[in-house]
């Protein structure tokens, strides 16, 4: 059982991070850590003497004052190196830093000094170091205004804003769960890389980025539509994209209701994806679901009967409650990273239809049992 620590673990490549190491428990141990940690010598020491891997996310990387962010994160360093020198067997360290070190700014200068600074501790002490350069990292629940441009734009267009692009240039982008892979893959083969520099896996100007969320906007805020996720590129900026939507305002979405003398037809789902439609009966007082998927794209819809849909963030505690009623026939769609679940809440059948965007795969399932 390797036990790893993450600073700043509640950040946003932290909390995704620790979400990843949270599902492989069989292999790993988390060791928490409390931003304190750092104005406490001695809970740092503790702190770092149980863990056998450190991976270090803490920094800071906006501040009106330049000086602040240099000195910050090599403050970070040094007093994470001066832990390390105490432990009497070797910890793997894992730093965080960015392809801006090869650009004159604050942030770049003190990601590159800090890696330099831990590059010579792990010659000086024999131990391994994977000094990471990594792109832009995206994905969902980013800090607007802070962690990328996608989290700004995605904030700003879910709640009725329009951004404004001041300056047009290429983006590499590396999607948050492809980076969390990387560094758990440094950890197992225990990569022993000062300059490590980490692949992006996309790249687009700032207009097509927009373009593309923009779109998104339209089709699924306004109309209710799932675009188009024709790679993997467009189902990770979906996903991230919806994590901006605030659940409470949105859901149940309101389907249109077409009555005549023939019956009831209702359009339930319109497709820009592939994936398949699913149909389901439930008996009273029986639940389904409570577990959760973090890539899958899914729909449930209440076409007849009485449910509850009960939704989750994993590893948090906020639990969201949708009532639904066929009488008024409704859909939630399931956000990544949220374990739910649906409740036969009436005293007859109830029949829900369930749409997702890629077909069951048993070898590959993205299912991960947790109750609500």
């Amino acid at each position: 059982m390797v036990k790893i620590g993450i600073t700043g673990q509640n950040g946003f490549i932290g909390s995704n991070l620790v979400n990843r190491i949270t599902l492989l428990k069989e292999k790993f141990e988390l060791i928490p850590f409390k931003k304190e940690f750092f104005y406490e010598t001695n809970a740092l020491n503790k702190w770092v003497a149980d863990c056998d891997v450190v991976v270090h996310l803490a920094g800071l990387n906006r501040s009106a004052n330049q000086n602040e962010i240099l000195e910050t994160n090599l403050k970070l360093a040094s007093d994470l190196i001066t832990a390390l020198k105490l432990k009497k067997n070797h910890t793997h360290l894992i730093f965080a830093s960015s392809t801006q070190e090869d650009e004159d700014n604050a942030y770049g200068n003190s990601k590159r000094k800090a890696r330099e600074l831990f590059t010579d501790w792990s010659k000086e002490t024999g131990s391994v170091f994977s000094g990471l350069i990594i792109s832009n990292v995206f994905g969902p629940f980013g800090k607007p205004k802070y962690n990328s441009v996608i989290a700004t734009f995605s904030d700003l267009l879910c709640s009725g804003g329009m951004p404004e692009i001041l300056v047009d240039k290429k983006l590499n982008l590396i999607y948050v769960d492809d980076l969390c892979n990387e560094i758990i893959d440094c950890i197992i083969n225990k990569t022993n890389e000062p300059k490590h520099v980490v692949k992006a896996t996309d790249s687009f100007l700032v207009t097509e980025i927009l373009a593309k969320l923009m779109n998104f906007q339209s089709l699924y805020c306004d109309k209710g539509i799932i675009p188009a996720l024709n790679d993997k590129f467009s189902v990770n900026l979906f996903n991230t994209f919806r994590s901006y939507i605030n659940p409470e305002s949105f859901f149940p979405y309101k389907l249109k209701r077409n009555e005549d003398n023939r019956g009831v037809f209702i359009e339930l789902v319109k497709l820009n994806s592939g994936g398949q439609i699913s149909f389901s009966t439930t008996k009273p007082d029986i639940v389904r679901g409570n577990h959760f998927h973090t890539r899958k794209v899914e729909r449930f819809a209440v076409i007849k009967g009485k449910a509850v849909i009960e939704f989750r963030k994993f590893n948090t505690s906020k639990v969201f409650t949708f009532h639904l009623n066929g009488d008024e026939p409704s859909f939630v769609d399931m956000p990544i990273w949220y374990t739910h679940n649906i409740k036969n809440v009436g005293s007859e059948e109830l029949y829900t239809v369930f749409w997702i965007n890629e077909l069951y795969d048993e070898a590959n399932p993205d299912t991960y049992f947790e109750n609500v």
